[in-house]
């Protein structure tokens, strides 16, 4: 891991060039050794968009140049400590690192930034019933189909490069 404060530098800045585009304070950087392969600004707003958030634009445009959606030889720096969602779509791309300068409770006492992150954490912490979106699981005698599916084709490319 090759932490470089340049980079939290640059997406402080760019954080700060979003506000004044009149978006949210967050920015990031997906850095591999020493070039950035994707770059991603808050843009919620203008796009009417809830997932449009810096992580996860910076983690889909390096996955479109680097071709992959495995990101285990990158690091993510963050203006703001990743959101939940935003930390799903890290695990997924196995980012190597994430650094990042403003932690969810310095943004929320310190700058009164409205921080929905500790309800979101402690919401999705509880079990399915007291959740305060409800989540109800539907069964249905196909339920498997797609995995069965899936399970079939994969055999078929493993078969393939036999």
């Amino acid at each position: 891991m090759n932490a470089d404060k340049r980079w939290i530098e640059r997406v402080i800045q760019m954080a700060v060039d979003n506000v004044e585009r009149g978006e949210d304070p967050f920015a990031a950087l997906v850095v591999r050794g020493d070039r950035v392969v994707g770059s991603g600004i808050n843009c919620t707003h203008q796009s009417h968009d809830p997932s449009a958030h810096a992580e996860l634009l910076a983690i889909r445009e390096a996955c479109r140049t680097l071709e992959t959606p495995d990101l285990s030889d990158c690091e993510l720096y963050a203006s703001g400590e990743p959101c939940p969602m935003c930390m799903g779509a890290i695990y997924w791309a196995k980012l190597g690192a994430v650094y990042y300068a403003c932690g969810k409770a310095d943004a929320a006492d310190g700058a009164g930034f409205g921080d929905p992150l500790h309800s979101f954490y402690a919401d999705m912490a509880g079990p399915l019933e007291k959740r305060s979106i409800p989540m109800r699981k539907m069964d249905s005698d196909r339920k498997l189909e797609p995995f069965r599916v899936w399970k079939e084709r994969q055999a078929r490319a493993d078969g393939e490069h036999t």
